[in-house]
């Protein structure tokens, strides 16, 4: 007997706890019995038919979530003919809230796995595990004394499998609570004790280039509209000491990070304290760790933690959604908007914490001008990233409920996407789509930051430059034909001398710091001047200097000057390119005041690349006298 858990994950580096966890939990009698694969939703469909055929199993189960449900799907469709007869079974929260419809679509499925399933499937695994022995037994039983009998080994074809039958109709699987079958639900199953889990992660091997899941709690105390995780409100917490050990399991394995899929971490502050005072004191300089929080609860004791952290050990996502008063309370978030701002300050202030927020587009009572004000007050707050998403109207949320009543159109397929609402136009859709890839590509890059700073102030606002900078793609058609990533600083210089060309050779510089500023270009870019005799000479003599006697380097002893200036790199500036936005505005505007004084002696910056910002990858930036 082999039951296959299948997963269909998002991305390669992702991983599925939902089936670790499901085969954990069974315990060491069936470990035997079940199989994990795991595949991703860039894979075609033939591919994992093909993985899943190979695997011979008795039985399987898909883990369902909006982004594999279509593809798993089409492998519905075409499983029951290279397999005939196997049960197939789903679980997760993109089948737990129409259960019925599905099954009605896919009359070729056993069941459906609904709400948690650990305890569900173990006794689920034993029935298949029993089964499987009786028919050997009754098989063995019924041969004559001079047959072999059958051991339950050996590979079976395609053509001789022998399955269970049509389980809908067992009495057994009936008497499981858990499940939906063709005549009905069985009994409700409870919410599982977080202490009962096991760990997953006692073999690595699996998990090798895989962002690691951990879970110290479930359920969440707040009733969010749009959320799954508003139906279930009662908040189960994993035992203090549990966790602690099991993060240490992490800290010593020197794990890179390690992502808690808490729904609300810090909604219980002992917990979240317990956890963080951990992590701080066992720190081994390599591992981070990832909590989803709500910002508006964050107390001062728990954000003076959070400052005591090593710059790169954790890293907060915050939900902020909209800075919209009516938005905030009709969603059900009842979010002190500048008590968040000013926890966000605090945690800023420091530096040593990436700090993630998000908004949704698409709520009701945010229309285009109202968002771009949420968007203008959580860009002001300067995230590492701010996630700019679109309303997801899930099955069996409250918004789903009321999406006729906020005229809400919505994609019929995964990942019901927002298309317009009372408050939205579907043209407001597409604008604030592109303004979304302009987002992505030159702010949570991290890659322009400081060209990004100081191009703000040739707007009224951030929105209104991510707002042009889409009109520009657009008008450029580089929508359609994507920009390489280094030709995108051209495409920005571009873009900065349209809208502010008084400025134009600052912009040149900005981008040429900023490039370096992430790697070390073999070549310099081609809207980048040439650097001058006289430059080039002081830029020798300094790499001579620190050859003999190392200053700003010394990391880089033992190295000739030639080697180590192929293993940093130094550029000339006019300007102080290493400032913000606002410092470098008034550096320029006193410059070109005292214009009459004569040209500026060029300033030289040392960009150090063996010693990097643990939160953006930036290098090490030195100004070098003389």
């Amino acid at each position: 007997m082999k039951f296959l858990l299948t997963a269909v994950n998002a991305k390669y580096i992702h991983s599925n706890p939902a089936v670790y966890s499901l085969k954990s939990y069974a315990g060491e009698r069936f470990k035997e019995f079940i199989d994990i694969a795991e595949y991703t939703i860039n894979q075609r469909m033939e591919t994992i038919l093909a993985g899943i055929f190979e695997r011979r199993p008795d039985a399987i189960a898909f883990s369902c979530y909006i982004w594999n449900w279509e593809l798993i799907q089409e492998l519905l469709e075409e499983i029951p003919k290279v397999l005939p007869g196997i049960p197939i079974w789903l679980g997760g929260p993109e089948v737990s809230f129409n259960g019925e419809e599905i099954m009605k679509k896919y009359p070729q499925l056993t069941g459906i796995m609904i709400g948690e399933g650990e305890q569900t499937f173990k006794e689920l695994i034993e029935y298949y595990v029993c089964e499987a022995e009786r028919r050997t037994e009754s098989q063995n039983d019924n041969k004559s004394p001079g047959e072999n009998r059958d051991t339950g080994e050996g590979e079976k074809t395609s053509e001789n499998r022998d399955y269970s039958g049509n389980v809908n109709e067992s009495k057994e699987l009936s008497r499981i609570a858990g499940l939906l079958l063709a005549g009905g639900k069985t009994e409700e199953r409870g919410l599982t004790d977080m202490d009962s889990l096991p760990f997953l992660y006692e073999d690595m091997e699996a998990f090798d280039n895989r962002i690691i899941y951990y879970e110290s709690s479930r359920g969440c105390p707040y009733r969010c509209s749009y959320c799954l995780s508003s139906i279930d409100k009662k908040v189960r917490l994993r035992d203090l000491e549990t966790v602690k050990r099991e993060l240490q399991f992490f800290l010593d394995q020197k794990t890179a990070q390690v992502k808690f899929i808490d729904r609300t971490f810090n909604c219980d502050h002992e917990h979240a304290m317990g956890i963080w005072r951990y992590i701080i004191q066992n720190d081994n300089g390599v591992t981070n760790f990832h909590f989803e929080i709500e910002g508006n609860i964050l107390t001062k004791e728990e954000i003076e933690l959070l400052q005591e952290m090593r710059p790169g050990l954790a890293q907060l996502e915050i939900g902020v959604q909209s800075a919209n008063p009516a938005t905030l309370k009709e969603i059900n978030r009842f979010t002190d908007f500048a008590n968040l701002k000013n926890a966000v300050k605090m945690i800023r202030k420091k530096g040593n914490i990436h700090l993630h927020l998000d908004l949704i587009a698409g709520l009701p009572f945010e229309d285009y001008n109202s968002f771009s004000h949420s968007f203008n007050e959580v860009y002001g707050l300067h995230p590492d990233q701010l996630q700019l998403g679109f309303l997801k109207v899930l099955k069996g949320s409250p918004m789903q409920d009321k999406a006729d009543e906020y005229g809400i159109l919505y994609t019929n397929k995964p990942p019901y996407e927002i298309l317009c609402s009372k408050w939205l136009s579907y043209q407001d859709v597409l604008r604030l789509k592109r303004i979304e890839e302009m987002v992505e590509i030159y702010y949570n890059s991290n890659q322009f930051m400081h060209t990004l700073s100081f191009l703000e102030s040739a707007f009224v606002h951030p929105f209104a430059m991510f707002e042009g900078l889409a009109q520009y793609y657009q008008d450029k058609g580089y929508f359609t034909n994507s920009p390489s990533r280094a030709y995108r600083y051209e495409v920005l210089l571009g873009f900065a001398q349209c809208v502010d060309q008084e400025n134009e050779a600052l912009y040149r510089e900005l981008l040429i710091f900023d490039m370096y500023l992430r790697e070390n270009l073999k070549s310099r870019p081609s809207f980048a001047g040439e650097t001058e005799d006289e430059e080039k000479c002081r830029i020798r003599e300094f790499y001579e200097k620190e050859a003999s006697m190392p200053c700003y380097l010394k990391a880089y002893a033992g190295f000739s000057a030639k080697q180590t200036s192929k293993m940093t790199h130094m550029e000339p500036f006019s300007y102080p390119v290493w400032l913000d936005g606002e410092k470098i505005k008034e550096s320029v505007s006193k410059d070109r005041t005292a214009a009459e004084s004569g040209p500026k002696k060029r300033q030289l910056v040392l960009f150090d690349y063996k010693k990097r910002n643990p939160l953006h990858s930036e290098a090490a930036v030195y100004l070098i006298e003389g």
